[in-house]
This record gives structure tokens, C-alpha cells and sequence, in this order.
């Protein structure tokens, strides 16, 4: 099995709602992993090319960076979107690498994983 990661940082504020209690807003420099596996490499010898799967993480990241979260989908609050957790950033970036770049790697790769780091110590890994 073969493993790259590509990584970008946003900075972005949000005001999760805890325990029915919304917090202040506050932001992040929020870093992403994105993982690709795969168990045999392409005819070129790769799982993946860096630089494609960079591009895409870089695509998705542009729409949060510098915004509020609470304000743009899928998170915009309180319109009924969802918490603008960690948790669920890292799922909502998965679906949308896997959406826009994922159908290209198959059959010999997989988006895999998705981490984020909210703060140093502080990460979540989402992993259908």
C-alpha cells in the first residue's frame, strides 16, 4: 500500500454551537491533510501527482480562508447549516476532493482521509 499527503493551511473564524450555547466567534489557522492511498502505482509510477491533489485541496481551502464560517455553506448559521466543527470540516473537505478529484484515481487509489488541525494538539481525522 502506497500513502501521500498533501497539506494546506486556511485561516478562517467560526462560533460553534456547544451544548445549545453558542460560542464567541473566534478564529484559526486551520491546517488540512488530505491522505491517498493506493495499492499499486499509475504508469507513471505514482499513487497521485502532488501538485494535482495540492491544486484541489487549494481549491476547496479558497472559499473559507479569511471568512466566517457561520456565514458560508454548508455551515451557514443559523439558516440550518451544519456546526462549523473540526469534525465536520475534515468530512465536508473529504466529500469535496472526493467529488471533484476522486472518480480520476480509481481504480488504483482513494481519497483516504481527511485531518484537521485546529490549533497545535488539537486535530480530528475524518475516514469514511
Amino acid at each position: 500500500m502506497f500513502t501521500i499527503t498533501v497539506q494546506s493551511t486556511f485561516s478562517a473564524a467560526h462560533a460553534l454551537v456547544i451544548a445549545g450555547q453558542r460560542e464567541t466567534l473566534h478564529g484559526h489557522d486551520f491546517l488540512a491533510t488530505v491522505e491517498i492511498k493506493g495499492d499499486r502505482l499509475d504508469q507513471d509510477g505514482l499513487v497521485c501527482d502532488f501538485h494535482t491533489a495540492k491544486a484541489s485541496l487549494d481549491a476547496i481551502l479558497a472559499e473559507f480562508n479569511n471568512a466566517n464560517l457561520n456565514e458560508i455553506a454548508p455551515f451557514n448559521q443559523p439558516a440550518g447549516g451544519l456546526n462549523p466543527t473540526a469534525e465536520n470540516i475534515a468530512q465536508y473537505i473529504f466529500n469535496e476532493m472526493h467529488s471533484r478529484f476522486g472518480v480520476a484515481l480509481e481504480p488504483h487509489a482513494k481519497i483516504a482521509a481527511v485531518s484537521i488541525t485546529e490549533s497545535p494538539g488539537c486535530a480530528t481525522t475524518y475516514r469514511p
